[in-house]
């Protein structure tokens, strides 16, 4: 008989509105990110440096929801609460994957905040195509290396007692809390990724940040500077979304860790900042209003004919 692990789903009338709202709010995320996908990749005016990294952030995200929510729905549809060894395994390469790859491509979209405000007549050599092909791929491979190691150590340990995981899918975590051997040795382990995937590229936002309020700062047009600073308020909130959730989850002291606590924040940062990122970029930006403007005028035409 093939191994399992058995998870968390909404069962009470409470959870019933709950894992409502979860599916109103993937719905979104869905529809919101495949359409920001789309504007890019369809309109020429939104072929910069600045958008590609957003349709991979979009890319990450929509992968990212699709990897936990129907696994869940199908869970509370069928009355099932259960996952195989391996399709937990899979959910935790893929989560650690997607994870780590945001983080990574959400520090390197900061250095390209800071090239674009500080060095803007050197722009386009800087950030040429060469260059963000190797950022997206770098951010895309060392995601993908961390999710392989966090797996199959995860799913290298034995698991001899209760099989009860207390989350609504697989996160490393909460699996580890049921291992029966010493974690330490992994503990330590998902620390190094942790900061690797967490605090360097946070401290690259910090160190591009620091230099892109300086250059502002610097400017003698108060039009420019509030341009400048409207460039990067969105990619400040999707980081403070982001990094915020991702912080509070990985590096709090075990101690201090409690299963719901870690389930509302889990909630947070794998369906509702996916949900939010689209809306973020583009309610805020005008070029992507226009590209949604502009195809919404050619479908009526379309339409019309």
């Amino acid at each position: 008989m093939e191994e399992e692990f058995h998870i968390s789903i909404f069962k009470s009338q409470t959870d019933l509105v709950l894992f409502s709202a979860v599916m109103v709010v993937f719905t979104v995320a869905l529809c919101g990110n495949v359409l920001l996908i789309l504007l890019i990749y369809t309109d020429s005016r939104l072929h910069t440096p600045m958008y590609f990294f957003l349709s991979q952030l979009s890319l990450m995200d929509l992968m990212l929801v699709c990897n936990i929510v129907p696994k869940m729905a199908a869970n509370f549809l069928s009355g099932r609460k259960s996952i195989s060894f391996a399709g937990c395994g899979i959910q935790i390469g893929f989560f650690v994957s997607l994870v780590g790859s945001e983080g990574l491509l959400l520090g390197l979209m900061a250095y390209d905040r800071y090239v674009a405000i500080s060095h803007p007549l050197h722009y386009p050599i800087l950030m040429s195509q060469r260059v963000c092909l190797q950022i997206a791929g770098s951010s895309w491979a060392f995601g993908i290396l961390d999710g392989i190691i966090q797996m199959v150590a995860a799913m290298s340990l034995p698991y001899c007692g209760s099989r009860y995981v207390d989350h609504f899918f697989c996160e490393v975590p909460a699996l580890l809390k049921l291992a029966c051997a010493d974690t330490s040795l992994f503990d330590t382990l998902l620390f190094a990724c942790c900061v690797f995937m967490l605090l360097l590229p946070f401290s690259i936002i910090v160190a591009s940040y620091t230099r892109i309020l300086g250059a502002v700062l610097r400017m003698h047009s108060a039009q420019s500077r509030k341009k400048a600073l409207a460039t990067c308020s969105s990619h400040l909130t999707a980081v403070s979304l982001f990094y915020g959730a991702a912080m509070f989850i990985y590096l709090r002291p075990r101690r201090y860790r409690a299963p719901s606590h870690d389930k509302i924040v889990s909630i947070f940062y794998t369906v509702l900042t996916p949900m939010l990122n689209p809306l973020i970029y583009s309610l805020r930006n005008r070029e992507v209003m226009g590209a949604l403007r502009k195809g919404i005028d050619r479908c009526r035409i379309g339409s019309q004919r």
